[in-house]
């Protein structure tokens, strides 16, 4: 079984960053993608960005690219998700999940097999 722990969230004014963190335990995540998912009150649950855990690879939605970068420390088995320029449009409930295997669908919440508990960003405009 995987355990997914999130931190780092907040709330913070227009322009300011902030990191996230998800700490991943419980398995070997070679082949894994990881990823950061994010809902919005009255939304649908959205991707944000996802990484391989194997090679490294990075994937993005279209409106944080440039803003947001998604990274992983293996030692640590955690990965992070370093957030610049912030916008109150970007205030959600944010998810990490872990999906066992690559997909090219990883930008769908369908794919994924674990999820944490969600962390709340809040930016204030």
């Amino acid at each position: 079984q995987v355990q997914l722990v999130e931190s780092g969230g907040g709330s913070v004014q227009a322009g300011g960053s902030l990191r996230l963190s998800c700490a991943a335990s419980g398995r070997t995540f070679r082949s894994y993608v990881l990823a950061w998912f994010r809902q919005a009150p009255g939304k649908e649950r959205e991707f944000v960005a996802a990484i391989r855990w194997s090679n490294g690879r990075t994937y993005y939605t279209d409106s944080v690219k440039g803003r947001f970068t998604i990274s992983r420390d293996n030692a640590k088995n955690t990965v992070y998700l370093l957030m610049n320029s912030l916008k109150p449009e970007d205030t959600a409930v944010y998810y990490c999940a872990a999906d066992e295997d690559y997909s090219t669908s990883y930008y769908a919440t369908r794919e994924y097999d674990y999820w944490g508990q969600g962390t709340q960003v809040t930016v204030s405009s």
